[in-house]
């Protein structure tokens, strides 16, 4: 990791929620070398590459880390979710927290209550090539489903769901001064649809992940086949590239 990856990354992760980073011009956006990830400065978004892993079946996540959770996900990527992370960072976007169950009150008033996860607002799509194989940025949306409580699939449920992410940060994690670790490095969770608590993206509501619960589904229409190299991009919301000097 390279000098400016862990001065931006640092002070990134010192509160609970992470403050803006440094100012750094489109050179140094350019030149970050961030293995799987790149900053798409016309697009205003992170592009990641990632590879197809399913094109039919129930899903919990729309991207994890290559050798983690490839059943119930669309794509799997090479690139550290604390790298996404820090690209996120670089556009401006502000890190949160997952969903947490925390107890309040004291003495007999104590009881656990869940606190929804917060974080800039993002938009997810894949960049998948068209009849022409050039690449055509499609909404998330048009790979996943959402069952209505008949189980069939509710495509404007879909669309009004996957509208927005938030950018939610996972944690860091590990003993009292000694260096942390990025939970969701571990866990590979990258862009979730239920609820873990580790995740790096996750949707505004608390959703659970039992089986019964499970409302999710691949819309395999677009989807290229299995082993397909395509992008994942993840674009802030009203984020701000720092203009050229």
């Amino acid at each position: 990791m390279n000098f400016l990856l862990r001065s931006i990354f640092s002070l990134a992760l010192a509160g609970p929620l992470l403050a803006d980073g440094p100012e750094i011009d489109q050179n140094a956006l350019k030149n970050l070398k961030l293995p799987g990830v790149s900053i798409n400065l016309e697009a205003k978004a992170v592009d990641v590459t990632s590879t197809v892993t399913l094109v039919e079946g129930s899903l919990e996540f729309i991207a994890c880390t290559k050798g983690t959770k490839e059943h119930e996900a669309i794509v799997a990527v090479q690139a550290k979710p604390s790298h996404i992370h820090t690209a996120l960072l670089l556009l401006g976007a502000k890190a949160g927290h997952p969903a947490i169950r925390k107890i309040v009150g004291e003495g007999d008033d104590q009881r656990w209550i869940d606190l929804p996860p917060k974080g800039s607002h993002v938009t997810v799509s894949l960049v998948i090539p068209n009849q022409d194989n050039n690449p055509t940025e499609l909404p998330l949306s048009d790979f996943v489903h959402r069952l209505d409580d008949a189980g069939e699939p509710d495509k404007a449920e879909a669309k009004k769901r996957l509208k927005v992410f938030l950018f939610a940060g996972s944690h860091l994690i590990g003993q009292e001064n000694a260096p942390k670790t990025y939970l969701a490095d571990q866990s590979g969770s990258v862009i979730s649809l239920s609820t873990f608590g580790d995740e790096l993206l996750c949707l505004p509501q608390i959703y659970g992940h039992e089986n019964h619960a499970l409302r999710w589904e691949v819309n395999p229409t677009h989807l290229p086949k299995i082993g397909s190299q395509i992008i994942l991009r993840i674009k802030p919301t009203g984020s701000k590239v720092p203009p050229k000097k």
